[in-house]
């Protein structure tokens, strides 16, 4: 077990333009979640800097460096998770629109989808369980707070 109090796996909700379907990807290799869909991410590393380097960092490991996603700093959904291996996990999960290019994911998932946001509990995927609460409870924030008010840059 590690000798922290708690990792710190900053995770990014990608939404497409009009916020009707989310990317998930599929984890691979994985003790917790082995071929389950989830929302990219991972954990923060000392030498990133700061945790928005890190999601940077992520993203690019994860997603490809050729594709831009807007993250929107203010709105965030926490969840407090404990692992197989007793490791305690904090996860933040952050608004994020993909604005363009191409996904190529890495070795740590074996497949992506954009899911619509409405047939999540029905599309027939493995999917970790919190992601629909996790969604409608980002998504009750106004698009237009979303887009107008939050600090944004990308990723």
């Amino acid at each position: 077990m590690s000798q922290n109090l708690f990792q710190y796996c900053a995770k990014l909700v990608v939404f497409d333009a009009t916020f009707t379907k989310v990317l998930l990807c599929k984890r691979v290799g994985e003790a917790d979640f082995n071929e389950t869909f989830s929302f990219p991410g991972g954990k923060i590393e000392r030498s990133d800097g700061d945790i928005w380097k890190g999601m940077q960092r992520e993203k690019k490991e994860e997603l490809w460096e050729k594709c831009r996603i807007r993250l929107y700093k203010d709105f965030c959904r926490f969840i407090y998770y404990i692992k197989k291996d007793g490791n305690h996990m904090i996860l933040p999960h952050h608004i994020c629109i993909f604005e363009w290019g191409e996904i190529h994911i890495n070795e740590e998932y074996s497949g992506y989808e954009w899911i619509d946001i409405d047939k999540i509990s029905t599309c027939g995927l493995n999917i970790i369980s919190t992601v629909d609460t996790i969604i409608h409870s980002l998504l009750s924030y106004t698009q237009e707070n979303i887009l107008n008010i939050s600090e944004s840059f990308l990723l």
